[in-house]
């Protein structure tokens, strides 16, 4: 497993949608408006919106009215997974779109 950072996570993220599976009939959402605006929409409906930006070895997130912390995404032949700040796989980019495909505002 590789961790995704430097200019390879931001040509991943800024400007594209990542649909990602967390065990949920639905997937969630995690739009990167911006290298510094971030939203997501849970399965459940929830909507959060933050600030990211690029650490070493990942980036950091802050949801407004909602956790914080170091998150990541590693890389594995054919799978791209989220990994959450305890360093456990929280999901599965089942793909990337561009721009807001979510619809997220």
């Amino acid at each position: 497993m590789k961790i995704v950072e430097g200019n390879a996570l931001e040509a991943l993220t800024v400007g594209f949608s990542h649909f990602v599976d967390i065990g949920k009939e639905k997937d969630a959402v995690i739009y990167y408006e911006t290298e510094r605006n971030v939203r997501m929409l849970l399965p459940d409906g929830a909507r959060l919106s933050g600030e990211w930006k690029q650490v070493e070895g990942g980036y950091h997130v802050a949801w407004k009215g909602g956790p914080e912390g170091k998150w990541q995404i590693s890389s594995e032949p054919g799978v791209l997974a989220y990994i959450d700040p305890s360093g456990k796989r929280a999901g599965t980019i089942t793909r990337i779109m561009p721009g807001n495909a979510g619809n997220l505002t």
